[in-house]
């Protein structure tokens, strides 16, 4: 009996991957430009990795500047408030899982429910509209909305009997107003997916379903759920790897200096020491990219490990 794990000829998976270009180069050609993309914007940056172990001069370039080591990853955890930004991004970015997560789930099945067309295209409409919105004319939209003056929120708490609340300065309001607004922003947006994966269900599930009896709720527990079960696990796999990398645009719209004890974040931080002119730390600030970006990657792998062990559901 011939053995199947007989060793190959030499120049075997040469020979093969040469007969599968020419049969199938079409293929290889529409690959091309996402090959390019992802080399040119993915893998030759990693090239200025190396910036965050260098005493980095424009003047010198990237190779020419001299060698520090580890020299800004200890300034970074030697910082008096590395501590507070860790723990702000870590709580902001975990509160808004949490809250944010579930939402994009539940639309998409109450969206599924909906049997008149034109009416379940107008809500998919109206729910995917504010992702569209910019971070500046959001935040602008915060400031408007609750101010403490003119903002309809706060009419209405006047309105009720209530005192006017300065909320953008209040630092028990700026995760409310951050999470909240980016619920309603990417909510709607977030839900394609899920309704991409309820419309490929089979049909017979459900017709089969209602012979038995089951009810719409009981549809939705036996049959929706378990079809968005892995793609739902997948997606908070990939959002777990996020928990240190927050919207840094629209915390540093928000920050003030009454919250200023909760909004400094990580990204708010390598923006004012990084870009902002006055500073422009460029070593110091990829030494802390770099970091959060290794730290996001461990926990990516770690929640992919329990996922794999507790459900047989992982992205790799």
């Amino acid at each position: 009996m011939q053995q199947s794990n007989k060793k190959r000829p030499a120049g075997y998976l040469r020979r093969n991957i040469g007969t599968t270009f020419r049969q199938e180069w079409q293929l290889w050609v529409l690959l091309l430009p996402a090959l390019a993309f992802f080399i040119v914007f993915c893998y030759f940056p990693m090239y200025g990795v190396q910036i965050a172990f260098r005493d980095y001069k424009a003047a010198f370039g990237i190779t020419g500047s001299k060698w520090v080591g580890l020299k800004y990853f200890k300034k970074f955890f030697d910082s008096y408030y590395c501590g507070r930004m860790f723990a702000n991004t870590f709580l902001l970015n975990l509160f808004g899982l949490i809250f944010g997560f579930p939402i994009p789930i539940l639309l998409a099945i109450m969206l599924n429910q909906l049997n008149v067309k034109r009416f379940k295209s107008f809500a998919q409409t109206a729910i995917y509209v504010p992702h569209f919105i910019s971070t500046v004319v959001l935040a602008g939209m915060i400031y408007l909305f609750f101010s403490p003056t003119n903002g309809i929120i706060n009419h209405l708490i006047t309105a009720a009997g209530g005192k006017s609340i300065y909320f953008i300065m209040e630092p028990a309001w700026f995760r409310p107003l951050f999470i909240g607004s980016e619920i309603w922003q990417n909510a709607g947006w977030n839900t394609i997916l899920y309704i991409a994966t309820l419309t490929s269900i089979d049909p017979q599930l459900y017709e089969a379903a209602t012979i038995d009896g089951a009810t719409r709720f009981d549809k939705i527990i036996h049959v929706d759920i378990p079809h968005l079960l892995p793609i739902a696990v997948m997606m908070l796999i990939l959002n777990c790897g996020s928990l240190l990398s927050s919207n840094t645009d629209k915390a540093l719209l928000l920050q003030t200096s009454g919250n200023m004890a909760v909004s400094d974040i990580l990204g708010v931080y390598v923006y004012n020491v990084g870009i902002a002119a006055s500073k422009a730390q460029y070593s110091y600030a990829s030494a802390i990219g770099l970091c959060l970006n290794v730290i996001n990657f461990a926990i990516i792998m770690l929640v992919n490990a329990i996922s794999r062990k507790m459900s047989d559901i992982s992205l790799f």
